[in-house]
C-alpha cells in the first residue's frame, strides 16, 4: 500500500467527463472507490473511456490521528503497543480509505508493517451496500442491461468480496498461502504474517522495504535487468491461477516493490477470487485458444463458461469473436489481458452472461502486463503467456496421467459397467408401463398457471367495466330525482365505478405486471 494524500485543492474536471465521475465516486467515500475499481473490469457495463480514468482511480484520504490508531491496536491484540513492539513509527507508511500502515520493530528488532483498519469502516461498507442494492434491484427491473447482467448478483459478488477484505485474518491466510505457492519462484517473495500480532482489524506483518516497480531508476535497472523478474511474475500468477485457482484481483505497482536484494514482493492481498476446478480449465483453455489465434475455439470455450440468454446470437457472436481473435493474432503489440475483457464485451452485446471470473482473469493480466512494462518495457509478454500456459497444461496432463488418477478413473468406469445395465433395465420397465416422464424445463407449470388466471382476472373485470359503464349511459336517460354533478346520482356513481375500475386494470398491468424473464441456458446446447 503507497498512498499519499493529495496536496491542495485541485480544480475540478468538466461535468460528464470520465475524470468527473471519478472524482465524485472518490467523494461518496471506500466503498464507491472499490465500486469504481470493480466496474473498470467490466467494459460490458462501461465505456472504454470511463474504464480507463477508473483504472486510475486513487484512494487519497487524510491519516487517522496516531493515538487512535494505538487504540485500536491495543483493543483489537489486548497488549499495549510498547509492550508488544521495540518501536512504533508515528508516520504512516500508507493511507488509503480502508486502511492505514505503520512501520514497527517486534521486541527482537524485526522490522515489520502494520495494517490498521479505519474506525468505523465496516459500518460504513454495509450502510453503502444496502444503498447500492437498492439501486441494483431497480436497474434490473427497469432496464434493459439490468436484465442481462443482473446487477444485484454482480453487486452481492462484489459486496462479499469487499466484507472479506476487510477480514484480515483472511488477508493473512493469503499471504501464507501465496508464500508456500510461490516458492517454485526464488524471484518473488510474499511477506508472512506475524500471527500473534494479528486479528481481524490488525494485521502485522514483515516489512517489505523496496523501491515501487514504476519508480526503478536507470541505474538500478543497468546494475539489476528486469527481463527474468518481470518473467517470474508472469510466470507465479499465471501459476497461482490455473494451478492453485487463486486470482489476485490488485496487482499494481503500488502493491509491489523491488527489494534490495534483488527479489519482487507481493503484498496488499485482501482481494483474492478462488476459482472452481471445472472453470479454472475452462479459463485455462479459453485463454490458451486465444493465445494461439484459434478464435472458433475461443468462441466455443466462451460459451460453454457462460450462461445463454433467450436473444444469444450464436453466428454473430462466433464471427465478432473469430475477427477479433484474428486482429489480436495479428498484431504482436496487443494486450492479452485487454483480449479477455474484449470476449466479455462481445459476449454481453449478443446474449451471453460470462462469469465473473472472466472479467477478473482479464482485468489483473492488464495489471500484470502494466507491471511488466514498468519492470521491462521489451518484454514478450505473449510468449511469456504462451510458454507457462503450455507448461500447466502439460502438468495437468501428466497429472492425469497419474497411477492414483488412472485408479479412480478405472473405478468409476467399473461403477458405471455394473450400474449400466440395471438403469437401462428400469428405463425400459417404465417404458414398457407407459409410467416413463420426460420433463421438459424450459416450461413452468407454475407461471403458466398464473398467467392464465391473470388473464382470466382481466377479461372478467373487464366485463365489469365495460357493463358498468354502459349501464350507467342508458340510466342517464331515467330521472331518479337525487342529482350528482347535474346528472341522475345512481347513474353517475355507476359511471365513476367504471371509471375507476377501469383505470385500475390499466394501472395494474402497466405498474405491476411482471416482465417475462428471458430464458437462460448453461454453456453448450
Amino acid at each position: 500500500m503507497d498512498v499519499q494524500a493529495a496536496d491542495g485543492a485541485q480544480e475540478l474536471p468538466p461535468e460528464g467527463t470520465p475524470e468527473q465521475f471519478v472524482t465524485d465516486l472518490e467523494a461518496l467515500g471506500p466503498t464507491f472507490v472499490k465500486l469504481g475499481q470493480m466496474l473498470s473490469t467490466r467494459p460490458d457495463v462501461v465505456p472504454p473511456e470511463f474504464a480507463t480514468a477508473l483504472e486510475r482511480m486513487q484512494e487519497n484520504t487524510a491519516p487517522i490521528p496516531v493515538e487512535r490508531i494505538r487504540e485500536i491496536v491495543e483493543a483489537e491484540l489486548g497488549v499495549a503497543v510498547n509492550k508488544a513492539f521495540s518501536a512504533f513509527d508515528d508516520t504512516p507508511l500508507g493511507t488509503a480509505s480502508l486502511a492505514q500502515v505503520h512501520r514497527a520493530a517486534l521486541r527482537d528488532g524485526t522490522p515489520v508493517a502494520i495494517k490498521v483498519q479505519k474506525p468505523e469502516v465496516a459500518a460504513q461498507v454495509r450502510s453503502d451496500l444496502e444503498v447500492l442494492k437498492s439501486f441494483a434491484n431497480a436497474a434490473d427491473k427497469l432496464t434493459g442491461l439490468g436484465r442481462r447482467i443482473r446487477f444485484a448478483d454482480w453487486l452481492a459478488e462484489f459486496g462479499k468480496a469487499l466484507l472479506a477484505e476487510l477480514n484480515y485474518e483472511a488477508e493473512a491466510e493469503n499471504l501464507a498461502r501465496f508464500g508456500e505457492h510461490l516458492k517454485p519462484f526464488p524471484q518473488l517473495w510474499v511477506p508472512q504474517p506475524i500471527w500473534d500480532l494479528s486479528s481481524r482489524k490488525v494485521l502485522t506483518m514483515q516489512l517489505a522495504e523496496g523501491v515501487r516497480v514504476d519508480r526503478i531508476s536507470g541505474l538500478r535497472r543497468t546494475e539489476q535487468p528486469m527481463h527474468e523478474l518481470a518473467a517470474a511474475l508472469v510466470r507465479g500468477y499465471l501459476d497461482q491461477m490455473f494451478v492453485h485457482g487463486e486470482i489476485h484481483a490488485d496487482p499494481h505497482p503500488g502493491n509491489l516493490r523491488v527489494l534490495g536484494d534483488g527479489r519482487l514482493a507481493i503484498f496488499d492481498l485482501g482481494m483474492v477470487a478462488h476459482v472452481p476446478p471445472k472453470l479454472r480449465e475452462r479459463l485455462l483453455k479459453l485463454l490458451f485458444a486465444a493465445v494461439d489465434g484459434r478464435g472458433e475455439e475461443v468462441a466455443e470455450e466462451t460459451i460453454a463458461l457462460s450462461t445463454r440468454l433467450e436473444d444469444f446470437d450464436e453466428d454473430r457472436y462466433q464471427r465478432e469473436t473469430g475477427q477479433m481473435i484474428a486482429r489480436y493474432a495479428a498484431h504482436d503489440a496487443t494486450s492479452e489481458g485487454r483480449v479477455v475483457l474484449d470476449l466479455v464485451r462481445i459476449a454481453t452485446a449478443y446474449g451471453l452472461r460470462t462469469p465473473p471470473e472472466l472479467s477478473l482473469l482479464g482485468k489483473t493480466l492488464l495489471n500484470l502486463e502494466a507491471v511488466c512494462r514498468a519492470l521491462s518495457p521489451y518484454l514478450d509478454t505473449r510468449s511469456v503467456v504462451e510458454d507457462q500456459l503450455q507448461h500447466v497444461m502439460r502438468a495437468r496432463l501428466k497429472k492425469s496421467l497419474s497411477a492414483a488418477n488412472l485408479a479412480s478413473e478405472a473405478m468409476e468406469l467399473q461403477a458405471l459397467l455394473r450400474e449400466g445395465p440395471r438403469k437401462l433395465s428400469d428405463i425400459l420397465s417404465l417404458a414398457a408401463d407407459n409410467r416413463l416422464q420426460v420433463r421438459v424445463a424450459g416450461l413452468e407449470e407454475s407461471r403458466l398457471m398464473e398467467s392464465l388466471q391473470k388473464i382470466a382476472n382481466r377479461v372478467a373485470a373487464g366485463i365489469v367495466t365495460a357493463a358498468l359503464i354502459l349501464a350507467s349511459t342508458q340510466m342517464m336517460r331515467i330521472d331518479t330525482g337525487a342529482k350528482l354533478f347535474g346528472y341522475p346520482a345512481i347513474a353517475m356513481v355507476l359511471f365513476l365505478l367504471g371509471v375507476a375500475l377501469g383505470l385500475g386494470i390499466v394501472a395494474s398491468a402497466v405498474l405491476f405486471d411482471r416482465r417475462a424473464h428471458a430464458r437462460e441456458e448453461r454453456g453448450r446446447r
